[in-house]
């Protein structure tokens, strides 16, 4: 899994919630630097924060499912109709809006990657 968040406080929780679920979890703060992770270590899922230092988060998505990666989820702090259409018209399999609660999380993400679809 490939978590790309810019915030330091944001990227610490998420990777030690996921990874406390047995999830390996590689990230970047960047897009440069999501190019560089995804392309050489290609992620079943990405997780992308839309406002990143260097430009939208959404622009990961091509360049990264050409890499071989997967399943795109958007984060964001907007909770709106336009950012999640934007965000789904991008190809994101799904929108969440940060905070994210820590059992939806582990939840959506044993869905996106192992196809579980009864977790509590």
């Amino acid at each position: 899994m490939l978590l790309v968040e810019d915030s330091a406080l944001v990227t610490d929780a998420l990777r030690i919630l996921l990874e406390a679920s047995n999830r390996r979890v590689s990230v970047a703060a960047s897009i440069a630097d999501a190019l560089t992770v995804g392309g050489t270590d290609p992620a079943a899922l990405v997780l992308v924060d839309l406002t990143l230092p260097d430009g939208d988060g959404l622009a990961l998505i091509e360049p990264l499912r050409a890499a071989g990666c997967r399943t795109f989820v958007a984060l964001t702090g907007h909770d709106d109709a336009s950012t999640a259409a934007r965000c789904r018209a991008a190809g994101c399999a799904d929108v969440l809006v940060k905070p994210v609660p820590a059992r939806e999380l582990i939840g959506k993400v044993a869905q996106w990657v192992d196809g579980v679809n009864d977790v509590a």
